[in-house]
């Protein structure tokens, strides 16, 4: 293979086998459940980057299911979305990210930066609730339950938050293994369907684990539960913060 061949196709990694295919990312049928809840500020402070801002001491646990993607496939996600503050814009910074899934994991972490680690999250329904529930290996790491389309959600305003920005901090090492990337990104979902939107009663228990540390950032009090399903496009980033030259990229 010649080397104009190499930077021509070099995209991913295998460069004879990438382990997904280039976008758009389109989604069909997301599906989510989010319970937010109200954590410890101190808990917050120890894990949010500057220079975003915390809003406030509270966290979005998301169990998403993505029955048909393109370039992804089939697969269930689960994490944490921590709202936040960027040059006065708010949006939210994604904390963490579990799946099962290896052309999403590979794609995320490459691409965006999203935290993803292989884990199993699943999302059903059992009668009259949604039911969310992540296994690190075999054990119990977080569970999650809201009344099954209990009442109706604010579609205009559910449909506005999914508009907002989201914030990644992308990190990608050298052969030396000191930090060659180290960038904070934002993304947009994009060209958003929502096709229904239900709030109910919820409930959020977290587990600790050493590896998979969702209860670091523990539950005092559930504020909110939304289960929603949109078709969208998951867009690609910009770099707005590199953290090795100190400053905004030029």
């Amino acid at each position: 293979m010649k080397i104009a061949d190499v930077r021509h196709n070099a995209y991913s990694m295998p460069l004879t086998s990438p382990s997904y295919p280039p976008g758009p990312y389109r989604f069909f049928d997301r599906e989510f459940m989010i319970i937010t809840y109200r954590t410890d500020r101190a808990a917050l402070e120890k894990v949010v980057p500057e220079p975003l801002e915390i809003v406030e001491p509270i966290v979005k646990y998301e169990f998403i299911r993505m029955p048909d993607s393109t370039g992804f496939g089939d697969y269930t996600e689960t994490g944490q979305v921590i709202p936040v503050r960027f040059n006065g814009v708010e949006g939210g910074y994604v904390h963490s990210m579990f799946l099962n899934d290896e052309a999403p994991i590979a794609g995320g972490r490459e691409l965006w930066g999203f935290p993803k680690k292989y884990a199993h999250p699943k999302m059903a329904v059992e009668k009259d609730t949604l039911v969310g529930t992540l296994h690190y290996g075999s054990v119990l790491c977080a569970t999650a339950t809201m009344g099954y389309k209990y009442a109706p959600a604010d579609h205009d305003k559910v449909l506005a938050s999914l508009g907002t920005p989201s914030y990644l901090l992308k990190i990608i090492p050298h052969v030396d293994g000191t930090p060659r990337i180290c960038e904070l990104v934002r993304y947009y979902m994009k060209d958003v369907t929502l096709k229904q939107c239900w709030t109910g009663p919820g409930a959020l228990a977290l587990f600790p684990h050493a590896l998979c540390e969702v209860a670091d950032l523990p539950v005092l009090e559930v504020i909110s539960a939304l289960h929603l399903k949109a078709d969208l496009t998951l867009g690609l980033g910009e770099v707005i913060y590199d953290y090795l030259t100190d400053g905004s990229p030029a």
